[in-house]
């Protein structure tokens, strides 16, 4: 659709370009290209030999100029710039990969802000409860076969929020932790059943495809639990290691808002 698009408006700029030009070639005595400043040619009728030379008229004037304004007026229609995204939607380029972005993070960020303002999310729904006290709800259900299982090594995105320091602006908690803040590459890396990382938030991931987004509800023993075992993400921010050191004087329970970006 948009080559078409693009095609059309470049033809037609290039034969409005065209127009003007010839305008400008054969208008005569033209100080600037408007009526007011353009004066029409003389011609004698009473004697028009006094005012050309012998076998000329000023209609054969009038052929000369249009002819030598012609080539003039092509050369500026061939080089005319194209118009900027004529006939482009902007909002149709964010799907397309940045150049140079081998990583995909870029595309990724678009996809997501895109994703922002999905008027489900606002629903207020019951968060699926699984039997060791874990619960989670799924934002988005994310493409391809493959599934977050045991043994499968995964890449997250993900923030860490502590329930109990929930306030006005962050009624989910405040976070402790975030990738984007306290990894190099904004991602989290392990594989899935190899005691690496808290066994509620796995749980919680379980069955999980590629671009998928949960919040995954982990109660205060199993984060308790998890402390004791190092499983529990560290943050390298010096907010956030206050608050992981609050986090164990009160109620722990941890809110993990993951988005999956590779499953092997």
């Amino acid at each position: 659709v948009i080559k078409p698009l693009k095609d059309l408006t470049m033809t037609f700029t290039r034969a409005f370009t065209a127009v003007v030009a010839l305008a400008l070639a054969i208008t005569p005595s033209c100080e600037a290209f408007s009526l007011s400043n353009c004066k029409a040619p003389k011609v004698s009728v009473s004697s028009p030999a006094a005012s050309a030379p012998i076998g000329t008229s000023s209609i054969d004037n009038g052929r000369r100029n249009f002819l030598q304004g012609a080539p003039a007026a092509i050369a500026l229609a061939i080089l005319a710039p194209e118009a900027a995204n004529a006939g482009i939607d902007p909002n149709a380029l964010k799907s397309i990969r940045v150049e140079g972005d081998d990583s995909g993070s870029a595309t990724r960020l678009r996809q997501l802000e895109a994703d922002k303002e999905r008027p489900e999310d606002t629903i207020d729904m019951p968060f699926e409860k699984l039997d060791n006290g874990v619960s989670f709800r799924e934002y988005r259900n994310g493409k391809g076969e493959a599934i977050v299982k045991d043994g499968s090594k995964v890449a997250v995105e993900m923030t860490i929020r502590c329930k109990s320091f929930s306030t006005a602006k962050e009624p989910g908690g405040l976070k402790y932790y975030s990738t984007k803040e306290d990894t190099d590459f904004n991602e989290l890396a392990w594989t899935v059943g190899r005691g690496e990382l808290l066994p509620g938030l796995e749980e919680g991931m379980k069955g999980m495809k590629k671009g998928a987004v949960r919040r995954i509800e982990v109660p205060s023993t199993s984060v308790f639990a998890g402390k004791k075992a190092d499983q529990l993400p560290l943050p390298a921010t010096k907010d956030g290691k206050r608050r992981f050191d609050n986090l164990f004087k009160t109620d722990a329970t941890l809110l993990f808002e993951v988005l999956v970006t590779r499953i092997k």
